[in-house]
């Protein structure tokens, strides 16, 4: 699993209690992704809008605290959701 996906799964852990989350971890846990692309084009549409409401989240909170990194690994995510 490369570094992106690994930033993922790590902001994931912090909506763990829904449903639809734990599917996504399950996905990345089993999965052997090349990449965030690969990744994406394994998911369901509603893992998608899921994905995309946290992602806004979590690079909205990477950006406040200015940990660019982040911002930058979460937003390669994000670009391939539509």
């Amino acid at each position: 699993m490369d570094h992106t996906l690994d930033y993922l799964r790590e902001s994931l852990s912090n909506y763990i209690n829904n449903d639809t989350c734990r599917q996504i971890v399950r996905k990345l846990e089993r999965g052997n992704y090349a990449n965030e692309l690969d990744f994406v084009k394994r998911i369901i549409e509603e893992e998608m809008t899921y994905l995309n409401d946290v992602l806004e989240n979590e690079i909205a909170y990477a950006k406040s605290v200015q940990y660019d990194r982040r911002v930058k690994e979460l937003t390669e995510v994000y670009e391939q959701l539509f």
